[in-house]
């Protein structure tokens, strides 16, 4: 790795001067904050890439490369489609003999911000500088002036079509999806055509296939080439309008600028005082993740959807997609419903809109640019809308109910699968349960997917909670039998529950369980066969619906508080080696707790519901030192999009909405003295922490708006219609404050 790359890195992180014999911090907006680098190197799975794009729109790149300890970059990128897919197309500035349709350079000096990135390539001999808007951007490059200058441009596997004045090209992402490019040139080149056996064919002026490539040739002395482009997934002509309506001119420092402002603005809605410099860094980078999807898709008024593969207008609202509702329903959504209300009511009219397109009414799961992928297991953009509903957001309720039941009563529960219910599924309503199969007992249901398996316990948990979901939004319409009904299925995470071990636990169809069993290690390749990506330990907690009777079913506050004591101290039991093989997602371990993956992040909250929140307030601290910081490996675990860094948002502000659909919030221990949140509806709510410091994590008073406050948990009403709540903070723990019964967050409704 270069020293050079290293320190550009670090001169990102931190600003610092020296001033009177002291480092002093220098004056920094939000965005100046925002490390991109945080995470690039992954602790096992997916590490996170450094985005360049304006909050939630199409137009996002990053360097083509695995991670940040790749030497080589393929070629500059124009766009990414999918925020852990490779770029779109390929862009390549190349200097030499044989032309080739990817150039692949070292690179040098690369600085990264959210709305540019410079870079020099190829032993320092070019530079490569990009700024962007939503659908448009600027990329400046400065060449060496003894050596011909070449512009390479790759559809990959599309279309291509090259003269002197633009380049515009296709790209086909599926069956149905493509994205467009069109590419214009402040400087004329000499020559322009098709690249054939690294040699410009000025005689073509289309080509396509795979790696189909046109190619600009400018004058000999030229040392400096501006480009402009526009995407789109309509068509080349309309990429060129998306171009010409956002860019004027070639101005790339102005472009920079701009994205600049756009940027402070939006991140600049939290503003926080105290802390460590890199307690502001974590913060604001972990904030500029959640805007990465979903993404924008309207233009100039219209959208291609690939949910039904036709073009539509927008009529006003724009469309959303790339949304990977698994991970970001938890914190990702409801951020974004105190923060920017109109986009959380246009993204879920957006998923109302995917379940007219695909014929079949059917709730998407993991909405994305290609389509609905129906990845991971249950169906919680029931929550997205659930949670919106409670907390006064404006839906179609009727159409959402209707979406939301069909999608979970007509298509199957089987992780990863689009099919229509099967038996499994009959099984559950019957039974209340996805029952597990037994040692080498082979699969009887072909929705069931070969590698993701059943996840039995996963799936009955989470359609459990999605079905108190859907009761609360057949309670807002006044289906009064249907809310009782799906109410009463909200329980039947019970089913599962084994008395003698105080675990979830598989079990057969006989309602036999599955024994011997380990909790620690269960069930196959990610514990599939029985769980999903963790392990009995994380699914034991996942009852966010109804805490109050989890705490019930393990006897009580005290033995609910041993076993949550006990998931942070149980060893691996094996080496790291044997248990990272089985559990790669598990990772971020504490315990047999996992901060790497989304089920676990409500997990150090709970202690708030057994009337012991100093625990709760030493957890959140412990995981953000430990698992998220200010260096390359400072995420845990795959980030998704926003949705393990809204966790971050939200802990560092100091409280969590364990449980979406319920208008509630949870307190843990901020870790800023001061902070203002600006609210959609213009309000502002402060979280003052007095004294709050690295060892001053404990809450030892609080007041709401003035008044003696003893809960752990405010109300969503309480913070939207402004004002402040004070936390009195020492280093060691109140327990008697927020301990009593009547203290504690709500579970099912509040009353």
């Amino acid at each position: 790795m270069k020293l050079t790359h290293i320190l550009a890195s670090a001169a990102i992180i931190s600003t610092l001067s020296a001033c009177n014999g002291s480092l002093q911090t220098a004056d920094r907006t939000p965005v100046d904050y925002v490390n991109p680098y945080i995470g690039n190197i992954s602790h096992l799975l997916v590490p996170t890439f450094p985005t360049i794009q304006l909050p939630n729109s199409m137009l996002r790149v990053y360097p083509e490369r695995a991670d940040y300890t790749s030497e080589l970059l393929k070629g500059l990128p124009l766009i990414v489609t999918n925020h852990r897919e490779r770029s779109a197309f390929n862009f390549s500035p190349y200097q030499g003999e044989k032309l080739r349709p990817v150039i692949t350079y070292n690179y040098d000096n690369e600085h990264i911000t959210p709305y540019s990135f410079d870079v020099e390539l190829d032993d320092n001999r070019m530079k490569a500088e990009y700024a962007l808007s939503h659908q448009s951007a600027i990329y400046r490059i400065t060449y060496e002036a003894d050596k011909p200058a070449y512009l390479i441009v790759n559809s990959r596997n599309g279309s291509i079509h090259a003269n002197e004045n633009f380049i515009s090209g296709r790209q086909q992402l599926n069956d149905n999806t493509n994205v467009y490019v069109y590419i214009e040139a402040q400087e004329k080149p000499i020559s322009a055509g098709i690249l054939e056996n690294g040699t410009i064919e000025t005689s073509k002026d289309n080509a396509e296939g795979a790696n189909a490539c046109a190619a600009w040739r400018f004058a000999d002395g030229t040392t400096t080439v501006n480009l402009r482009y526009g995407i789109s997934f309509i068509s080349e002509e309309q990429a060129e309008k998306n171009l010409h309506r956002e860019l004027k001119d070639y101005n790339i420092k102005a472009l920079a600028e701009a994205g600049r402002q756009i940027w402070n603005e939006t991140l600049g809605r939290i503003q926080v005082e105290g802390g460590t410099e890199d307690d502001k860094t974590v913060f604001y980078s972990s904030f500029y993740r959640t805007f990465e999807r979903p993404i924008c898709m309207s233009e100039g008024g219209r959208y291609f959807s690939a949910f039904d593969g036709k073009v539509h207008e927008d009529n006003g609202t724009p469309f959303y997609t790339d949304d990977w509702i698994w991970d970001t329903y938890r914190a990702a959504h409801p951020l974004r419903t105190l923060i920017d209300q109109q986009k959380e009511e246009d993204i879920i009219a957006s998923y109302l809109r995917m379940a007219e397109q695909m014929g079949n009414m059917w709730m998407p799961t993991f909405p994305e640019v290609t389509g609905d992928t129906r990845r991971m297991n249950s169906n919680h953009a029931v929550a997205t809308v659930a949670d919106a509903l409670a907390k006064g957001l404006k839906v179609d309720t009727a159409k959402a109910y209707e979406a939301c039941r069909k999608g979970i009563e007509e298509k199957t529960l089987a992780p990863w699968s689009g099919a229509p219910a099967g038996w499994l599924d009959n099984f559950y309503r019957e039974n209340g349960y996805i029952p597990a199969l037994r040692v080498d007992e082979p699969e009887n249901d072909p929705n069931v997917h070969p590698f993701e398996k059943r996840q039995p316990v996963a799936v009955t948990l989470g359609t459990s909670y999605d079905q108190w979901c859907l009761s609360r939004i057949a309670q807002a319409l006044n289906k009064k039998e249907e809310a009782e009904y799906y109410l009463k299925c909200s329980y039947n995470y019970r089913n599962l529950y084994n008395k003698e071990t105080a675990f979830f636990h598989p079990k057969d169809k006989e309602g036999q369980w599955i024994e011997p069993f380990d909790y620690r290690f269960p069930g196959g390749m990610g514990a599939r066969e029985y769980y999903g990506e963790n392990n009995g330990w994380v699914y034991r907690w996942d009852v966010p619906h109804n805490v109050a009777d989890l705490i019930s079913l393990m006897g009580g506050n005290e033995q609910f508080i041993a076993n949550l004591d006990r998931t942070f101290t149980e060893p691996l039991g094996r080496s790291k080696y044997a248990f990272y093989a089985k559990l790669p997602d598990h990772t971020g371990n504490v315990g047999q707790f996992s901060m790497a993956n989304e089920p676990s992040l409500h997990v150090p909250y709970l202690y708030n519901y057994a009337g012991q929140p100093w625990k709760t307030q030493k957890r959140i601290r412990q995981m953000l030192k430990t698992w998220f910081r200010n260096d390359l490996m400072g995420i845990p675990g795959d980030e998704d999009g926003g949705g393990m860094t809204s966790f971050v948002v939200f802990s560092s502000l100091g409280f969590y909405p364990v449980t979406p659909g319920l208008p509630a919030y949870t307190i843990g221990s901020p870790l800023f003295t001061d902070a203002k949140i600006r609210l959609s509806n213009g309000a502002v709510f402060e979280i003052e922490a007095k004294n709050a410091s690295t060892d001053n994590k404990y809450i030892q008073s609080a007041t709401l708006n003035g008044k003696e406050w003893n809960k752990s948990w405010f109300s969503h009403d309480d913070l939207m219609s402004g004002g402040k709540l004070v936390l009195v903070m020492g280093n060691k723990p109140n327990k008697t404050w927020a301990s009593g019964a009547e203290d504690v967050p709500p579970s099912l409704e509040i009353k």
